[in-house]
């Protein structure tokens, strides 16, 4: 619904809220909220996802299941070169296929015969999954698992017998490698070695997540912690809302449609934001006949501008090759690409400048709660959803940086953004919603002011950060 922009409200809030304000202003009982789990996702932003494992050896995709254990036998396996990577890449947190549709374990799983226990790798006495459990935690990442509920190698997929399998396997990753950021389901769900299809116990699975590791967001076409994006090209569209309506979906082929997935709904009932996935290489596994084809670091920065900068997180795939190491193409492209980040986002020319509200009537909050809006810790509001960020002199800068504070729901729904000419404004960008991030870019322009105004709100249109950068 369009929000009447002389009586609205933007906030930016550090701590308490000031006692010159009404609660009202913050809360709106229509709108969803996220959990704390889910607003610690969001910061997450941007991490790298692993698939390794026989596929790695046999140059497949999916895997058939009847692979023996001896295919999986990495010679120079180097998490912390993984992790390393990752950092470098501005990574925070990674994701590994524990367990792919081979059915093949990365772990030695006390309820398979199909795992590292099983190959040549270290004897049979490795474990991918701790080794880098363990790295992350030495590079200050976050860890997380892909656990494949199809399984085409074990004997009892297709039965509900198979259901206390996947619960125990599930058990051993929540409980046996420390905390847990994300949980990755797909909905693959293909015929077993006896023929048949499992009927999955989506709920059962789900509360032994919410048991063991409750700061844990379960991915999947339904979420409930976070969506699938509708594609795995690693974009959203560019209006993105955080909200899903679920019921009568299922997981897979019975999920929402992509455009739905791509833009959420914004009357949605849950809170289910958007994760973009995609390869750095055409396939998912590593294959050596690609290793001409691995994307550059400006595909990689035009996707995380098409994902994390329209509100979503992006989940990079980067597969380890058969040493069990990054590739020197892919190393070199996501370096380069955390070079490109560092060298957009590493100065931001709104540091410490002043903000000014417009407004037309109603009290103005103390002045000084608009100064350090610009700043990681300021906060600022106006009565008319609209202010005037002022750099202090004229600057040159082609990228604007926006975020919404989400804690009291998504709110903003269409804005602009304007820099003074001929004693007017003059228009630079607009976008509809802003969520946890909206990065824009447009042709350089110099100005000493930007002015910011939400023209359509589901309510009080409340922004925690503004930044502007050179590029």
């Amino acid at each position: 619904m369009r929000y009447a922009l002389q009586t609205s409200i933007f906030f930016l809030l550090l701590g308490a809220i000031p006692a010159q304000v009404p609660g009202t202003i913050f809360t709106s009982p229509g709108l969803v909220k996220p959990t704390l789990a889910q607003l610690a996702w969001h910061d997450t932003e941007f991490y790298l996802f692993f698939h390794f494992g026989p596929n790695t050896f046999t140059n497949l995709e999916w895997g058939l299941g009847a692979e023996t254990e001896d295919v999986f036998n990495p010679t120079d396996l180097d998490c912390d070169q993984w992790c390393r990577i990752a950092r470098q890449a501005g990574a925070r947190g990674v994701v590994i296929t524990a367990k792919h549709h081979d059915g093949f374990c990365l772990w030695p799983s006390r309820f398979s015969t199909h795992t590292v226990r099983e190959s040549p790798w270290k004897n049979g006495q490795g474990d991918v999954l701790r080794e880098l459990a363990d790295a992350c935690r030495r590079h200050g990442l976050k860890f997380g698992v892909y656990l494949s509920p199809w399984d085409r190698n074990h004997p009892q997929y297709g039965t509900p017998a198979y259901n206390d399998v996947y619960a125990s396997t599930l058990t051993e990753l929540l409980t046996e490698y420390g905390d847990l950021f994300e949980v990755w389901w797909d909905g693959a769900n293909g015929e077993g070695p006896n023929g048949k299809k499992q009927v999955y116990d989506f709920p059962r699975f789900e509360k032994l997540v919410a048991q063991h590791q409750p700061n844990a967001i379960i991915f999947s076409d339904i979420g409930p912690g976070c969506r699938w994006a509708g594609n795995e090209q690693g974009t959203i569209g560019e209006t993105n809302w955080c909200m899903l309506d679920t019921a009568g979906f299922g997981r897979g082929a019975t999920g929402p449609p992509a455009d739905t997935l791509q833009r959420g709904n914004i009357h949605g009932a849950l809170w289910v934001p958007a994760e973009c996935d995609v390869s750095i290489r055409p396939g998912w596994f590593y294959h050596p006949e690609e290793n001409d084809r691995v994307k550059t670091p400006e595909q990689l920065f035009d996707i995380y501008l098409q994902s994390v900068g329209r509100g979503a997180n992006l989940i990079l795939n980067v597969p380890p090759d058969r040493r069990g190491r990054i590739h020197e193409r892919d190393s070199a492209a996501l370096v380069g690409f955390g070079k490109k980040l560092e060298k957009t986002f590493g100065r931001n020319l709104a540091n410490g400048k002043k903000l000014h509200p417009e407004f037309e009537a109603g009290p103005l909050a103390p002045i000084t709660q608009l100064h350090r809006m610009a700043d990681t810790d300021a906060y600022v509001w106006s009565s008319t959803g609209t202010f005037v960020l002022d750099l202090g002199c004229k600057r040159r800068f082609g990228t604007v940086v926006l975020q919404e504070y989400l804690n009291e729901g998504q709110r903003v729904a269409a804005f602009t953004l304007e820099i003074p000419e001929n004693g007017g404004w003059k228009e630079i960008a607009r976008g509809t919603t802003m969520g946890h991030k909206r990065i824009l870019q447009f042709p350089k322009v110099r100005a000493k002011k930007i002015r910011l105004s939400v023209t359509e709100s589901r309510a009080t249109p409340l922004i925690k950060k503004v930044q502007v950068f050179k590029k």
